[in-house]
């Protein structure tokens, strides 16, 4: 494991204390000081508690870690007629290895931050405030970073080393606790921190109690499943994932429509929202922060090491996009989509789209010119025909999976009236644009923001870490496997809680049946009932409300189907994938190896 030395990293830490979070962190420029000369105070604690915020953004970044090589999202373009092999997070073949820059970005970062959040915990012991009950609070907060941190290690990789205090000098000396022990550390810092952080934090942004009990019960829940017996699990972890997802419940209530959670826009840039935005709202319990400050808001490290820092929330950029005839050029009215992070065809399959605003939200599935064209040759194969657009017209549509366009509704290269490109999903599924105005699939734009400068990222808006939406859902999970006495009662009352919000309730939504079956219209409700309430049930209903946030390789990890589920799913692993038990984690990275001495295990098969 790579040591940090307080007293090297200190003043990097000091200088980038503007990075943090929007409405605590103070920028300062501190220099010819080091640390055991400055973390003699109360506000130079202040200070080091403060730079254990801004790797958050870091975390995040590593969403190839997240999102791909699951059931709802692959790392690349797929089509029934792709020839060679696909993305390895999907393919989870021979390439998935120590080598691997996502792996080894999100080791370096995660123990970063346990190297920060150490030198918080152990300083503190020397430090007399004026308020001891702050003092508590702050210290709570680094071990909730801490816990935080060592969760998303062991998960990923099962033992790893757990240093738990500061370290001062290097040492190559690297052991891998088992994973057990690190989950009771996990506890006991949850715990503790549970205790003395403030029910509402004086600053926006920072720990609170609701936060550290909505991460006990995302651990309970995981320990509880004991994966291969090796995380010191019982039954008993699911009633305690019960008692604090209600806790949680309680304190942090649903807003009342799903959109509000993120930025506000209109599907059409022509008409766009140009208002005030707000990411504070009653069902956020811990919020990773952005600012306005390009210079100040970006992530610490870059990633891969390569790769220029990205200077804000950039998650409106990292799924795929279109900017088609008629657009603006290099502008914010569609921003740039990478297209690193895939739907897979299934995922569309999913919601009912006609009912669930979630996938009104999630998929722009309307792209308008921005400025007119005129005589554009509209097909492949006939170069007469041709079309002119007037700004605002409609250039390309996408059709619902379960109302395709059929006969007059089709584009006009292909006998249809339409004037403007028309894709159903079975057109999307071959990976073809069927005229030179449309891409390949529709837009996945949940987090997109308008009016922020074109490029990878530039967003402010604070990204949700924690939400209760979540909480009902751990609830009802924890109920399928044996825990009672929640306060709503049965797990569909918990499930269904997030579903109303979504749909309306006694609305009864309907989904493909088979959504891995891309040419079947046999549709089935996903509404809970006590009978058909079941693990796979909720791992559906948080592909739709949890769709791209930071979470779901974790969940199917978790539960134990990863390997059913991608297997199903994800088009590259179906058609190529070599995914086996050796996979639910990941490789040691061989950077780790390399500077550990004796060498530390790698995990068996990589």
């Amino acid at each position: 494991m790579k040591k940090y030395n307080i007293r090297n990293f200190i003043l990097s830490i000091l200088l980038i204390l503007g990075a943090g979070c929007q409405d605590f962190l103070k920028e300062e420029s501190i220099s010819n000081i080091t640390a055991d000369s400055y973390i003699k105070t109360e506000a130079a604690h202040e200070d080091l508690v403060r730079s254990c915020y801004p790797l958050l953004r870091d975390i995040i970044l590593n969403h190839a870690l997240a999102l791909p090589g699951t059931d709802i999202f692959q790392a690349g373009v797929w089509s029934v007629k792709a020839v060679g092999d696909g993305p390895a997070l999907d393919q989870y073949d021979i390439r998935l290895n120590s080598s691997s820059g996502e792996v080894s970005a999100f080791w370096d970062i995660l123990y970063r931050e346990i190297g920060r959040t150490n030198a918080a915990i152990s300083r503190a012991e020397g430090i007399t405030y004026v308020d001891p009950a702050k003092k508590a609070a702050r210290v709570s907060e680094a071990k909730f970073l801490r816990a935080l941190s060592y969760f998303y290690l062991v998960q990923t990789w099962g033992d790893v080393p757990m240093p738990l205090t500061e370290t001062i000098a290097a040492d190559k000396a690297v052991v891998r606790v088992p994973s057990a022990q690190i989950y009771t550390q996990i506890l006991k810092d949850l715990t503790e921190a549970e205790a003395a952080l403030p029910a509402a934090a004086t600053d926006y942004g920072r720990v609170t109690k609701g936060a550290a009990q909505f991460l006990l019960a995302r651990v309970y829940l995981t320990r509880g499943w004991n994966y291969k017996n090796s995380l010191g699990g019982s039954a008993t972890d699911f009633k305690s994932a019960l008692d604090y997802a209600d806790n949680v419940i309680a304190a942090y209530p649903l807003v009342a429509q799903y959109s509000t959670l993120f930025p506000k826009r209109d599907t059409n840039p022509l008409k766009q929202y140009t208002g005030a935005q707000n990411d504070k709202n009653s069902e956020v319990v811990f919020p990773i922060q952005y600012n306005a400050d390009a210079l100040t808001n970006a992530m610490e490290v870059p990633y891969p090491s390569t790769a220029a820092r990205e200077p804000g929330n950039y998650y409106h950029s990292i799924f795929p996009g279109n900017e088609l005839v008629g657009n603006a050029g290099r502008t914010s009215d569609y921003n740039r989509h990478l297209g690193q992070n895939q739907p897979s065809p299934a995922a569309y399959r999913f919601f009912d789209p006609q009912k669930d605003s979630r996938y009104t939200h999630d998929f722009l599935n309307v792209v308008y010119a921005l400025k007119a064209v005129s005589n554009y040759a509209y097909s492949f194969t006939d170069a007469s025909l041709k079309v002119s657009y007037a700004v605002g017209d409609t250039v390309a549509y996408w059709t619902p999976w379960n109302k395709p366009a059929t006969g007059t509704a089709k584009g006009i290269d292909e006998g249809g009236k339409k004037k403007y490109a028309v894709m159903n999903l079975d057109q999307i599924i071959t990976g073809v644009q069927i005229s030179r105005l449309t891409a390949a699939t529709p837009t996945m734009w949940k987090f997109w923001q308008p009016g922020i400068t074109y490029g990878d990222g530039y967003g402010t808006f604070d990204f949700a870490l924690f939400r209760s939406a979540e909480a009902y859902l751990i609830a009802a999970e924890a109920i399928v496997k044996g825990a009672t006495g929640g306060t709503l009662g049965s797990a569909d009352k918990y499930y269904n809680k997030v579903l109303d919000r979504a749909v309306g309730a006694n609305t009864d939504p309907l989904c493909a049946k088979n959504p891995e079956n891309l040419t079947s219209m046999e549709t089935v409700s996903y509404r809970a009932t006590p009978a058909n309430i079941s693990v796979d049930l909720i791992l559906d209903e948080s592909a739709r409300e949890l769709f791209g946030e930071f979470n779901r390789w974790f969940d199917l990890k978790r539960t134990g189907k990863l390997i059913e589920r991608v297997q199903k799913y994800n088009f590259w692993t179906k058609a190529k994938g070599t995914i086996t038990e050796n996979h639910l984690v990941r490789p040691i990275p061989q950077t780790e190896i390399d500077r550990s001495a004796p060498a530390i295990t790698q995990n068996t098969g990589y």
